[in-house]
């Protein structure tokens, strides 16, 4: 960290960074690495890892935090998640996490498209986990079990900022208690399935709804946390109120493995998806 109390990341373009930039080029897949501006990049595609992005690169929802387009998505692309598989083989990968944009335009708000790139994933890597991290499908329990019953490992799904900013922070067709709702559904409908959220800090929350949102997260069954720092992708995002320090982040870590979850990842510059694998090995007993 900076003086200034910013965190700076660099990217150093390694031969297996390039390796994995040419085998998604090729399969022309999207990946929420290039398309959130994740700090991670280097680290992930430069360990022949990166977290595939479906449903196209345009999101319906306005989240003033992110940097993903928002606008009118075009339909799904039908040969996407045969194209992701391919790609997650020719990478070698036996941990496969996908994630997407938030199709609200869609009639099951892509649901069927992750259960298709699940089922190609296992048809072409059939050792392979697979982690999804899934929008909200406005709280539609059962497109959540289709996506369930079509075999991840592990379902993902983000409160992102504590429940008072919300509103604020999230787009308004979010819910914190909706959030809630599908990680809790979620392990309750598959009681082996590892369930995982993040929390993103320095919007202005305050250090008790931080425990309080892990005692919510925990409540709901959630076996893995990821708590990071928010940092401003652009001037369109808003505008990052504290940059917290490492003392802080270990102390949440304490803090959470003390509420009982399986694994915890707090640091300024994890995101969901970092250490993916070793968070799920960890949780279910293998790490």
């Amino acid at each position: 960290m900076s003086g200034r109390g910013k965190y700076r990341v660099h990217v150093t373009f390694t031969p297996e960074f390039l390796r994995v930039a040419g085998v998604l080029a090729r399969h022309n897949v999207q990946t929420v690495c290039e398309q959130s501006l994740c700090p991670n990049i280097a680290y992930c595609w430069g360990s022949g890892t990166a977290t595939f992005m479906i449903l196209g690169d345009t999101c319906t929802r306005s989240c003033r935090f992110c940097y993903v387009k928002k606008g009118s998505p075009p339909p799904p692309d039908p040969g996407e998640p045969r194209r992701v598989a391919e790609a997650a083989r020719d990478m070698g990968l036996d941990y496969v996490v996908v994630t997407s944009v938030t199709r609200d335009d869609l009639p099951d708000y892509g649901a069927g498209h992750y259960v298709e790139t699940i089922r190609w994933i296992r048809r072409l890597l059939p050792g392979a986990r697979i982690e999804v991290l899934i929008p909200d499908f406005q709280g539609r329990l059962d497109l959540l079990e289709k996506v369930v019953d079509a075999g991840p490992d592990v379902v993902a799904h983000n409160v992102e900022v504590v429940k008072r900013l919300t509103r604020r922070i999230r787009d308004p067709r979010a819910s914190y208690e909706r959030s809630l709702m599908i990680l809790r559904y979620a392990k309750k409908y598959r009681r082996d399935l590892v369930t995982k959220s993040s929390l993103l800090l320095g919007f202005g929350e305050e250090w008790d709804e931080i425990i309080s949102t892990l005692k919510d997260l925990r409540n709901a069954g959630v076996d893995i946390v990821v708590v990071s720092q928010y940092l401003r992708p652009s001037e369109a995002q808003v505008p990052v109120k504290k940059y917290y320090k490492l003392e802080e982040f270990r102390e949440i870590e304490r803090i959470a493995y003390s509420m009982g979850f399986k694994y915890v990842v707090s640091h300024p510059l994890a995101r969901t998806s970092y250490k993916a694998r070793e968070a799920y090995l960890k949780a279910v007993g293998k790490g």
